[in-house]
Formats: C-alpha cells, sequence, structure tokens
C-alpha cells in the first residue's frame, strides 16, 4: 500500500558561511516521509543529518530547493505561519531537553500549548498528567528539572512533543545523552508513538537505534547516498536487522 506523502524536500541546498567561504552543508538533497512512518537518518558528523533534520522542519531556511508539509511550501509561509505550524503539527525531541530550570516539570510540558490557551489550562494539565502517567514518569509533576534523571527529563521533552497531537516527531540524537537502558526505554516510547500513527523522523549515529525504525537514510558530505528499507521491528529480529545496517555501513565507508 501506497503511503500518502507528509512533507517532502526537493532539491534541498543549505548553505553556511560567506562568500568565497560558503559551503553546502545539504548539497541538492531530496527526501519524502509518509503519514506514520518511522524514519532514521545516519551518517558521519559533518554530513548534514542535523542540518536536514532543522530545515524539513522548517527551523532553518534553506537557500534552494523546496520543503512541503502536506503541499504547502514552507518557504513561502510567514515566520509566525511557521512557528505555528511547527507548534501545533509537529512535535520536537533534541538531546538535551530544552527545559526551563525555575519551572516544575509539568510546567515546563504545558508552557508551549498555553500560548494559545490562556483559558484552557485545566483541560491542558489533564492532558499532560495522562501524558506523564503514559510515558512513566507520572508522579514527578512537581519536581525541578534537575532534580529527576536524564532519562526522565527526555520523557517530560517527549510529553511536550506530544500536547498538540503532532503528525510527526522530529528527534534529534534523542537518546545520545542517556545510558543504554535509558535509551532503549526512549525508543520503546517512539515506537508506541508511531504505532499510534504518528511519523517519526530521527537523527542518530547508533546502529541500536536505527535498528529500531523501518527506514535508514545515509548521508555522507551533504547528500543522501543511500537508503535501507527495514520490515517492521518484532524485537525477535534484531541481529538480523543489525547485520543488515553494519554491511551498508561498511559498504558506504561510512
Amino acid at each position: 500500500m501506497t503511503t500518502k506523502t507528509l512533507i517532502s524536500g526537493t532539491n534541498i541546498v543549505k548553505q553556511y558561511g560567506q562568500g568565497g567561504e560558503l559551503r553546502n552543508v545539504l548539497d541538492g538533497v531530496s527526501v519524502a516521509i509518509g503519514e506514520g512512518e518511522f524514519v532514521s537518518v545516519m551518517g558521519p558528523s559533518g554530513s548534514g543529518k542535523s542540518t536536514l533534520l532543522f530545515a524539513m522542519s522548517g527551523m532553518d531556511r534553506i537557500n534552494g530547493g523546496q520543503v512541503a508539509f502536506e503541499g504547502r511550501d514552507l518557504s513561502a509561509l510567514k515566520e509566525d505561519e511557521l512557528a505555528d505550524l511547527r507548534r501545533t503539527r509537529m512535535g520536537f525531541v533534541f538531546q538535551q531537553p530544552t527545559l526551563l530550570r525555575n519551572l516544575s516539570i509539568l510546567d515546563n510540558i504545558i508552557l508551549p500549548s498555553l500560548r494559545d490557551n490562556r483559558k484552557q489550562v485545566k483541560s491542558i494539565t489533564a492532558k499532560a498528567v495522562t501524558l506523564m502517567a503514559q510515558t512513566g514518569i507520572e508522579g514527578l509533576e512537581k519536581r525541578k528539572i534537575t532534580g529527576v534523571s536524564g532519562g526522565q527529563l527526555q520523557r517530560a521533552g517527549i510529553c511536550r512533543a506530544l500536547m498538540n497531537n503532532p503528525q510527526i516527531i522530529f528527534g534529534d540524537e534523542p537518546t545520545g545523552a542517556l545510558n543504554l537502558q535509558a535509551a532503549q526505554d526512549i525508543m520503546d516510547l517512539f515506537a508506541r508513538i508511531n504505532a499510534e500513527g504518528t511519523a517519526v523522523m530521527l537523527v542518530t549515529h547508533d546502529a541500536n537505534i536505527a535498528v529500531r525504525t523501518e527506514r535508514i537514510l545515509f548521508m555522507r558530505d551533504g547528500r543522501i547516498v543511500s537508503e535501507l528499507r527495514l520490515p517492521e521491528y518484532t524485537g525477535a529480529d534484531t541481529e538480523g536487522r543489525m547485520n543488515k545496517i553494519t554491511a551498508r555501513l561498511r559498504e558506504l565507508g561510512i
């Protein structure tokens, strides 16, 4: 069955530097992510992985090509329109959760959702509490961010990303600062989110993370140089999936 395209990039160019020092961090990248897909992006440092995620999500303006979300050209949107789109249709999870130290875990989760819904504090809070229970951090509502573990902080970040029922979650090395068990717990959450219909795009350097996804894009020197499709993850086929990933990485010299 063909999956309807949710977000696409066509011949994306992203440059950094000035004058004669300009360089293409993304060099004509084209990629499409379908509704409900679970995609990871791998590659060496400096290959353009995170830059691609920022370009696809509209967090960075591009220098050439086009990024479209449900057919809407992101470059044609004003900054406030783009911000609204990201806040209401996309969710973001980073390696280090961007939470405010002076707020409780619960207040950090609900803060972005209150921007346009100040009269709905009660329902927003109730949803946040439900998400905290679903992600295994119930009881931490009043804790400060300095009073919980890294894995718990990342779960709080995922709760915040889910508050507005996004169609896609973007994760930039979301498990990079976690130990192995915490990382696998976070991947269990992403898998559940994806199974419920939300598309997920993760940037990772770790094959143990990519093995849980269904499509892997391999980047080098600002380009997608290969793609690997895997069947739905069952937990019983990890070794075979890992062998396919490591073989492709060796083949590409990554």
